[in-house]
């Protein structure tokens, strides 16, 4: 007898979202292993219906109550696979706090995920936005992944290159996207371990040490310390992080950009593009600190969007397609938002 899922009724999302908004799943399910999904995808009912996939909440906006069924991914776990000459394989489980594995690894003496310090969110969800701060993404780290299809039930692992990884998306985000529950997470630490210091903050937080060959739990705590300056702590004021991408665009129109605002933050990419540093943008408009009910741009970084308390959704996206128009209409670039809004 196949045991039936056990599903929540009514389930504030309020907790689970690190943007702290109003709204209520109608229906929720717990999944704690491959089995649950299995449990799922196999019942006559919850098998048939739409399904939203819900990490730790930190990258997305709700603007209503959840008519699907919310399967929150809790799948726990740590272990080290293997001890490569070449790399540490490390296992997580995709229910894992994100911060708490780059910790976790840091003390076990398996450095590489440093410049990724402090992020939100699970680990089940670091693949599917390919998360990236300080000059390292999860690409760079990442070895391969398990999953569960949400139509079928069966289980499939993924490498790096079926993941399609690309700035802050996957094939998470395009053809597999709420078609499958990522559940455990393989992460490849590099031996020996280099230092990624090229990122202008960390390079500014290293001359300032006087440190010329920094270890990884310095470096990881700068991060954290550059990441604190500039970010709000979600447990005290509900935000998404970055809420806007950094653009990218041609070095035509990077030229063309400059040529108006010379003072423009910009970043060459090995590819050729450029990238714009879109909080910049943002300030030059006059955002920072402006808020549209409840919903405001925070004062120490204009990428960042917040909850000043008692923020509902509609607010938010209010405020973001406000930014949106006022950037096109000064540079004349979309600005793209990170969170999934929903």
């Amino acid at each position: 007898m196949v045991t039936p899922p056990a599903v929540e009724t009514g389930v504030s999302l309020k907790p689970y979202n690190s943007f702290g908004l109003p709204a209520v799943a109608q229906a929720l399910v717990r999944i704690r292993s491959d089995a649950d999904v299995r449990r799922v995808v196999d019942d006559p009912v919850l098998g048939r219906a739409p399904k939203f996939v819900l990490g730790g909440g930190s990258n997305i906006v709700l603007t209503r109550d959840m008519p699907q069924t919310v399967l929150k991914v809790e799948v726990p776990g740590r272990r080290l696979v293997e001890a490569r000459p070449d790399a540490f394989i490390v296992e997580v489980g995709a229910g894992e706090n994100w911060h708490d594995v780059v910790t976790w690894t840091l003390e076990q003496g398996w450095p590489g995920l440093e410049n990724l310090a402090l992020i939100p969110g699970t680990v089940g969800a670091a693949p599917v936005q390919n998360i990236g701060a300080y000059g390292l993404e999860l690409q760079d780290r990442f070895e391969s992944l398990d999953a569960v299809d949400l139509r079928t039930g069966l289980g499939f692992t993924l490498g790096a290159q079926r993941c399609e990884f690309g700035y802050r998306d996957s094939v998470f985000k395009r053809s597999l996207a709420g078609r499958a529950v990522i559940t455990r997470v393989r992460l490849r630490l590099p031996r020996p371990w280099r230092p990624l210091l090229g990122y202008l903050d960390l390079a500014r937080r290293q001359a300032e040490a006087g440190i010329a060959e920094p270890d990884a739990r310095r470096i990881a705590d700068w991060v954290v310390a550059i990441r604190r300056q500039k970010l709000p702590d979600p447990a005290l004021i509900g935000n998404a992080g970055s809420f806007f991408k950094n653009p990218m665009v041609t070095p035509e129109q990077c030229r063309d950009i400059i040529g108006r605002d010379p003072e423009i933050v910009h970043y060459p990419l090995p590819d050729g593009q450029v990238k714009l540093a879109a909080g910049w943008m943002i300030d030059a408009c006059g955002w920072k600190g402006k808020a549209v009910g409840q919903a405001a741009v925070y004062e120490k970084q204009a990428l960042v969007l917040v909850n000043r308390g008692g923020a509902i959704g509609s607010e938010v996206m209010t405020l973001a397609r406000a930014i949106q128009e006022s950037v096109y209409g000064r540079f004349g670039i979309r600005l793209e938002p990170e969170p999934v809004v929903l």
